[in-house]
């Protein structure tokens, strides 16, 4: 099958595996397997920031970060359509009792300054025990594969440090960020007081995030991962495909990024289709409504799996290749030459 529903539904690699069979493993919730740490001591360098903490999933790298960073009634801003805030169950209010503050992005995925700084309570004596107090301002890079420019990044960082804000950045594609942009992780990530990093999606992981940031920061999010379940015992085994995924699969995301652009080059081709926008690995593409449902079918029938919606996004990863958007594109090309 040719999956274009997301870059999670990617399948180890079989170096990958063999990393994974080959791993020395200890007990993670006492500490003591190598490989875990070796990992967080890895990643911790490449990003520049002091620890880091294995995690399962970027949706717990996301709520403990946020829990680490606030107490019960405190705010966090973050963007209408950010993950943390739509698609994440809710977890930061579920269960840390963490306000968020949503503002609407603009189209380039950013949070205006200007509403960022309207969006920020004043805590203190009178006025502002009516509020949430505002605690940090949560980004998203890549979002929608759209990278945030490195000029609003500062500015955003220079407000919140202004304002008495914290700043977290989920970066489950941060990767794809600092490829599109020619940095290291390290530069892509410098700024912020922490970084989820997510494995499982363009870097070609079965599990797996990290959370980097200070020591006394991730010594909280630590304790919050143990009361949300994440505490592991042999996860060695999983460490071991992220630190093969930070050697073999960083580099070679600019491979994804230009079948992307190949996608979207090719679906401007038939006039029924139109590219909406095409940015490092996300192709979102407009189909008549009509046919959204009998074209799913036809592509499946065919080994293409694709949501096709109204509004429909497409995600090149690690297991599609030039030859196979050649085979997307035709495809859609014989379905609106039949109907």
């Amino acid at each position: 099958m040719i999956d274009l529903r997301s870059d999670t539904v990617t399948r180890p690699t079989a170096a990958m595996r063999a990393a994974m069979l080959a791993a020395e493993v200890g007990d993670d919730v006492w500490g003591d397997d190598p490989t875990v740490q070796r990992l967080q001591a890895v990643v911790a360098e490449r990003t520049g920031f002091e620890a880091a903490l294995f995690m399962p999933s970027g949706t717990m790298s996301n709520l403990c970060a946020l829990m680490a960073h606030c107490e019960r009634g405190d705010e966090y801003i973050v963007g209408q359509l950010a993950h943390t805030y739509k698609y994440e169950g809710g977890g930061a209010a579920v269960l840390g009792s963490i306000v968020p503050q949503p503002i609407e992005h603009a189209p380039d995925g950013t949070l205006p300054l200007e509403k960022i700084a309207a969006a920020i309570k004043h805590h203190g004596p009178g006025l502002g025990a009516h509020f949430a107090r505002s605690r940090l301002l949560a980004l998203e890079n890549t979002f929608n594969g759209k990278v945030l420019a490195r000029d609003y990044v500062r500015a955003a960082q220079e407000l919140a440090r202004s304002r008495g804000l914290s700043l977290h950045l989920d970066g489950a594609r941060v990767a794809n960020a600092s490829v599109a942009n020619g940095e290291s992780l390290r530069e892509t990530c410098a700024g912020f007081d922490s970084v989820s990093i997510c494995f499982s999606k363009g870097l070609g992981c079965p599990v797996g995030s990290v959370l980097v940031g200070s020591k006394a920061l991730l010594e909280r999010a630590f304790r919050w991962r143990k009361v949300a379940g994440g505490g592991m015992r042999q996860a060695g085994i999983l460490a071991a495909a992220l630190l093969y995924a930070l050697d073999h699969h960083i580099d070679r995301l600019a491979e994804d990024h230009a079948n992307a652009a190949f996608l979207a080059e090719g679906l401007r081709s038939i006039d029924e289709v139109s590219v909406t926008d095409c940015a490092t690995n996300m192709v979102f593409a407009q189909f008549p409504q009509a046919h959204c449902v009998p074209l799913e079918a036809h592509l499946k029938a065919r080994g293409i799996l694709i949501q096709v919606l109204y509004g429909t996004r497409m995600v090149t990863h690690l297991d599609v290749s030039g030859a196979d958007i050649d085979r997307v594109v035709a495809e859609i090309k014989n379905y609106f030459a039949k109907v």
